[in-house]
């Protein structure tokens, strides 16, 4: 049991050498354009492939600096939040 949590911690998940996340919305966020311009605007896939195999490229790169990218993107979405202040000040103060 240790094993499985220290190998996750160790080592997150990675979809082509790259985090997670920012590879699934790189993707996520090609692809539909991908498919919208060349339904539309008749434009060439191979320009999408290319900035799809270097946003990767940059990913991985960020990655390897980083490993636990996708960790620290989702801990920024739970955290990004804008508290209600009781008393009028300026600034939060994450009163209750």
């Amino acid at each position: 049991m240790k094993d499985m949590i220290l190998k996750a911690v160790a080592q997150p998940p990675k979809i082509f050498w790259g985090p997670v996340l920012p590879v699934a919305l790189n993707a996520g966020l090609q692809f539909p354009f991908m498919f919208i311009l060349i339904g539309t605007a008749d434009v060439n896939p191979l320009l999408f492939v290319a900035t799809i195999v270097l946003v990767h490229a940059a990913i991985v790169l960020y990655g390897v600096r980083e490993p636990h990218l996708s960790a620290m993107i989702q801990a920024f979405g739970q955290a990004n939040v804008v508290s209600k202040n009781l008393y009028p000040e300026g600034g939060n103060k994450f009163e209750p």
